[in-house]
């Protein structure tokens, strides 16, 4: 199967590393996505433990695509759509991509859905109906340089939403980006974690779930279970390996949140436990300046206001300074990483950073921010 996973801009490579571990070879890196070939075991494992793909898709056909015509057409041609979609399944169609004379993307999907149809029609009659929430089947076709690629979506839903999180803050988190952000600080559980700003609890979940390498969305109902080669022994196969996973929560050290919104601590709790995680998870609903914490020096993470969701600019700047003054005078010797999406807030901290990676949160460019506490 040759498949394509979208993920966070500035996750691509980390990506990749997480495919080649689950049994993925070939892979290749783009922006925002990578490209790589699997069997369809190593497909089903991919869903149950990547952590930081958004979606993927498999694809099943390609042609050379100039106007609507050749659209049409090569939608037709290339692809066993009669054995594939029998009228009674339900379908839509996702556009990304463009040519010169197919710019606008609700156009290309009427025409791939015009295609498909008008060959049902032909044959039985009948067509399939269009579904946009719940269909049996998303085709996605994507457009560039006068080329058409047709892929099979294998979920509804993105993939980062994991099921535990119905709380979150007015900014939150996607799951996939918080894992990714853990990936990058190589913290391998023999270390205490701390997020000073919780939040809704997604770090310290996500960290939890990499570290013991919990398989998640394993009942989820998968798009793939209609595809003419579903290989269903396969797939309960490795679902029931997923699902009977030992895990060893042993071996975490102290895992600390703190949040001194009182609603938004609910929440985290509230998470946290959904996750399975209450007993592993300590949460603190105080002002992150009370902390007070004597043990080894392990790793400090943060994704506080930028001014841009939350907070004013200009009100932040005194907790920043607060956060780099009680850092240095309480955590020497500690990691420190934050999520920045401000650089003249992170100037406040008045610390010297040896590391900053480019990241996006939704839709904001950030830098994840490593300090070594002094």
């Amino acid at each position: 199967m040759n498949v394509v996973a979208s993920a966070p801009e500035g996750l691509e490579k980390y990506l990749a590393e997480e495919i080649s571990n689950l049994g993925g070879f070939n892979i290749n890196i783009h922006k925002r996505f990578i490209n790589f070939e699997c069997d369809f075991g190593t497909f089903c494992r991919v869903h149950f433990y990547s952590r930081l793909a958004f979606r993927f898709y498999r694809e099943i056909a390609s042609f050379n695509c100039y106007d609507k015509q050749s659209l049409y057409e090569g939608v037709r041609d290339s692809f066993d759509w009669l054995n594939w979609l029998h009228y009674e399944k339900t379908f839509n169609v996702q556009v990304t991509g463009r040519t010169s004379s197919l710019s606008h993307t609700h156009f290309t999907a009427l025409q791939v859905k015009n295609s498909i149809t008008d060959l049902q029609k032909a044959v039985w009659n009948k067509r399939s109906n269009i579904s946009l929430d719940n269909p049996d089947f998303i085709i996605h076709i994507h457009l560039k340089n006068n080329k058409a690629i047709i892929s099979l979506q294998s979920s509804v839903e993105s993939l980062h939403k994991r099921g535990y999180r119905p709380a979150v803050g007015n900014a939150p988190l996607k799951e996939n980006l918080a894992s990714g952000l853990i990936n990058m600080t190589q913290w391998n559980g023999k270390v205490p974690l701390i997020d000073i700003m919780c939040g809704s609890g997604t770090f310290l979940i996500e960290a939890v779930n990499q570290l013991l390498q919990i398989p998640i969305n394993i009942d989820q109902v998968y798009l793939f279970e209609n595809w003419l080669d579903f290989r269903k022994d396969v797939y309960l196969n490795e679902k029931n390996k997923a699902k009977n996973k030992i895990i060893d929560y042993e071996k975490l050290p102290r895992i600390i949140g703190c949040e001194i919104n009182k609603n938004v601590f609910e929440q985290a709790n509230v998470n946290i436990s959904l996750a399975g995680l209450e007993n592993y998870i300590e949460l603190i609903n105080n002002d992150f300046l009370e902390l007070q914490f004597k043990c080894k020096p392990g790793i400090i993470i943060c994704n506080p206001p930028y001014g841009k969701k939350l907070g004013h600019e200009n009100e932040l700047i005194f907790l920043y300074e607060q956060m780099g003054i009680f850092l240095k005078n309480n955590f020497s010797g500690w990691e420190f990483w934050l999520l920045s999406g401000n650089p003249k807030l992170t100037k406040y901290l008045k610390m010297k950073s040896s590391l900053k990676i480019p990241v996006s949160n939704g839709g904001i460019d950030c830098r994840w921010i490593k300090y070594l506490i002094r």
